[in-house]
């Protein structure tokens, strides 16, 4: 199903409401962790695609495919992480 404007906003879980101090940490946090999924997740609370949603918003189009690059060009570790928020 898709959103009004022909994307798949309906789908997607919103991105919470942060200070700019927050998306400041998250956004170093995903630039950090390669895959960043698992770090931000335990950090933060945010799943993977309310980090993509937040990154997509928070950088311009090159920075967030470079960062996209480097996300996926690592294999993910078997563990998982442990909910909620690395306790």
């Amino acid at each position: 199903m898709r959103g009004e404007n022909g994307d798949n906003s309906a789908m997607a879980k919103p991105i919470p409401r942060l200070t700019a101090d927050q998306v400041k940490r998250i956004v170093a946090t995903a630039w950090e962790d390669v895959p960043p999924y698992n770090k931000v997740l335990m950090e933060h609370g945010l799943g993977p695609g309310e980090l993509v949603q937040l990154m997509k918003r928070q950088l311009t189009s090159s920075a967030y495919k470079l960062w996209q690059a480097n996300g996926k060009g690592v294999k993910a570790p078997t563990k998982k992480p442990v909910w909620p928020y690395g306790k």
